[in-house]
């Protein structure tokens, strides 16, 4: 029976290594409201469970009161939608098993779901962006690492213990690049944020090619991506062989799951046709013969700012209600 206590939001809450965006999300999938903080300045994991817990209260009463809020998901690397927990984490200060959800939980009364971010962003893709309507697909996140999910019948796919889809930690390179992860050659050291960077320095100690990637101090991503835009020999360079392991490593997947379309989001897919045509190539090329120019690589459309938001509300309708203000 629908009563006068009909919960009509959740709250959507993205933690990413560098800030923490959270906000209130109706059941239109509209953002009410938002704000954010600096993850990296709590890297004791009780303090964090506090501000956020604090952060997110405040909203709350500012925005129709906890009474209102149904549930709260949240989208962040190395999170397990089975046992709630942040597990073993390369790249987060907090190291081993982070029971994140059971910990907000029970500091909020409100039921709280966590999932990986990848998954995330593909429930944010297949409800509001470029994966609705599709049943089977691969969503493929380009940034801090390489994180993925598959969507197989309209569902995520978790495998047995929750992990599936760690594309980014297959290897490319035998005995490559060194990754968080404590292995050697993972393909997200060649295809994510720091391993374009690492290519980067690579490609500007083999030659003495003039390029305005060697003029900066801090280079990030989105300066070798302006660069190539701006014709820069080698950063486009660099976009041409992250490209071409990215397009090795997606036809090695897409070869095992045979998705409609893979769908790519995060920084480094904003590189444009400077990422996508070598990955396509590499991809055409590596591909089993019988999915040859049947799988889309499509870009994500939804806004970055609020896309993993925006899919922690989707996890978060889809928990289970909990709460201590009924």
């Amino acid at each position: 029976m629908i009563g006068s206590n009909l919960k009509t939001n959740v709250i959507g809450v993205d933690v990413r290594l560098d800030r923490t965006i959270y906000a209130i999300v109706n059941i239109r999938g509209e953002v009410l409201a938002r704000d954010e903080f600096v993850t990296d300045d709590y890297p004791n994991i009780s303090e964090f469970i506090t501000k956020l817990a604090d952060s997110l209260v405040i909203l709350m009463e500012a925005n129709g009161g906890l009474e209102s809020v149904r549930s709260v998901g949240i989208s962040v690397p190395s999170g397990n939608f089975r046992t709630g927990c942040i597990e073993n984490s390369p790249n987060f200060p907090w190291k081993g098993i982070v029971p994140l959800a059971a910990m907000l939980r029970d500091r909020l009364g409100l039921a709280v779901a966590i999932d990986n971010n990848a998954n995330v962003m593909a429930m944010a893709e297949h409800a509001f962006g470029a994966a609705h309507g599709l049943k089977d697909f691969i969503l493929v996140n380009l940034g801090s690492g390489m994180g993925s999910c598959i969507f197989n019948k309209g569902k995520i796919y978790q495998g047995s213990n929750g992990f599936a889809g760690e594309v980014g930690h297959t290897t490319y390179i035998a005995g490559g690049r060194q990754c968080g992860c404590g292995k050697q050659g993972c393909l997200e050291t060649y295809t994510a944020a720091k391993g374009v960077l690492l290519t980067a320095t690579e490609v500007m100690e083999e030659c003495d090619t003039p390029s305005m990637m060697r003029k900066v101090q801090q280079l990030t991503t989105k300066l070798i991506i302006e660069f190539c835009n701006q014709g820069d020999e080698l950063a486009i360079e660099v976009m041409r062989r992250t490209g071409h392991a990215l397009g090795v490593g997606l036809a090695n997947y897409a070869s095992l799951v045979n998705p409609e379309a893979i769908i790519l989001a995060g920084t480094v897919s904003k590189a444009g046709k400077w990422l996508l045509e070598p990955a396509d190539k590499a991809f055409e090329e590596h591909i089993f013969h019988n999915m040859k120019g049947k799988v889309k690589i499509l870009t994500s459309v939804c806004d970055d700012k609020d896309l993993n938001v925006l899919g922690a509300s989707v996890l978060a309708w889809e928990e289970k209600e909990y709460s201590l203000f009924l």
